[in-house]
């Protein structure tokens, strides 16, 4: 398809949009042009955005690395769930105002993106909702948070680059309206202090006690007696059966019913999602967020090539991967009470064996790495369309769930 073309152009990463309360609320795309003298077509771009994020459903904002595609995107009139990161080099230059005036007029949202080394034309700063300032250029963390002499902010702003909960924290005590990143930290490698008396919450207990059964194929009756010791449980398991990512024709009313139409191995595969969004910590939602995604990327990746068992074992490797930050235990010592297939305790305890190469791959669209995109991509001997094209299908099955 023509439409299709861009997605063997350019290399696709995204990363979340978080608010105060700790909400994912929007996702940025960032698309990479791999080649610069080959032309981009803006519309292609806004056809692919929308197959994921319809005019009716979530915010995407699009960071373009490619002057000359954001140029011819700034002509366009994009759905207004889309925003548009615009560098503050081209804010700043007049061959551009009257495009982003005209597209602020539109109702089209957009985000300066960095500092301005020059003062704005008058009439392009309203039309920016936030401005986007990377932590490492952000002067208030060297002043404990106090504007630096002769330093004001005329708009709100996010701060973007944030790796870990520390750095979200200290982004909203000096002022931010949002960070974008991965607040996820590094991995768990034993577990703090503080926690050592605290148990699990009974869900997540029930959770694992449930994979558990299903791995056994325990009969049906004595997966509800265990369901039963948490009913809000109960709902979210019959909230994901029947959501539409699912694609079941009849609506599921219990967990028997679920059990007799998906069989185990299919069950087992949702209460591992489930145990990997399970946490009430909420500065533990953004890390449910990358879990979910990089399960159903790494599914979707070997949708072409692998078959249902390896596509199951794979979404496992992604949802499983970020265990350790939700539960604060090494990732190790949780997966001793969480049984797992062979291929993903590899993966994930020794970053050895043949799904290593998956997990790189989404961890490099994550980071938003074009040198560790293409080097995956290599490595998986898979082309950079077929990529995308597993991403934005794995992005729209995400949002579908969300």
């Amino acid at each position: 398809m023509l439409e299709d073309e861009i997605l063997g152009q350019v290399a696709l990463g995204y990363s979340a949009f978080i608010d105060r309360n700790r909400a994912v609320t929007a996702t940025r795309l960032t698309v990479f042009p791999l080649r610069s003298d080959v032309a981009l077509d803006a519309g292609q771009l806004l056809h692919a955005v929308s197959s994921v994020w319809p005019a009716n459903g979530g915010r995407v904002s699009l960071n373009v690395t490619s002057e000359s595609l954001l140029q011819d995107l700034l002509q366009t009139s994009p759905s207004h769930n889309l925003m548009i990161e615009v560098p503050a080099f081209m804010a700043a230059d007049p061959q551009y105002t009257g495009s982003i005036v005209a597209l602020h007029a539109h109702g089209t949202t957009m985000l300066l993106k960095g500092r301005p080394l020059k003062e704005l034309p008058r009439e392009v700063l309203p039309c920016f909702k936030q401005s986007i300032i990377d932590l490492t250029d952000d002067r208030r963390v060297a002043t404990g948070g106090v504007a630096p002499v002769g330093v004001t902010r005329t708009i709100p702003h996010v701060l973007s680059g944030i790796h870990n909960t520390a750095d979200m924290d200290g982004a909203f005590e000096r002022g931010a309206v949002a960070v974008l990143g991965w607040p996820i930290g590094d991995e768990v490698t034993e577990r703090p202090k503080s926690s050592r008396a605290v148990s699990t919450p009974i869900d997540l207990q029930t959770v694992v006690e449930l994979i558990r059964l299903v791995d056994a194929e325990a009969p049906p009756d004595k997966l509800e007696n265990t369901l039963k010791r948490d009913p809000s449980l109960g709902f979210k398991v019959l909230r994901y059966i029947n959501s539409p990512a699912f694609g079941l024709s009849v609506e599921v009313s219990s967990f028997r019913h679920a059990l007799m139409l998906l069989g185990y191995q299919r069950l087992k595969r949702w209460l591992a999602l489930l145990l990997a969004t399970a946490s009430k910590e909420p500065n533990m939602r953004a890390a449910m967020f990358a879990s979910v995604r990089r399960g159903l990327v790494m599914e979707e990746l070997a949708r072409n090539t692998g078959d249902a068992e390896m596509r199951g074992e794979l979404f496992i490797c992604g949802v499983f991967s970020l265990l350790d930050r939700l539960f604060q235990q090494p990732l190790a010592e949780l997966l001793r009470t969480i049984p797992v297939p062979q291929r993903v305790h590899e993966t994930l305890i020794d970053g050895t064996g043949p799904y290593a190469p998956y997990f790189k791959l989404v961890q490099a669209i994550e980071a938003e790495s074009l040198y560790d995109f293409l080097e995956s991509a290599e490595a998986l001997m898979m082309g950079v369309g077929e990529i995308n094209r597993a991403e934005l299908r794995a992005l729209a099955a995400a949002a579908e769930l969300d």
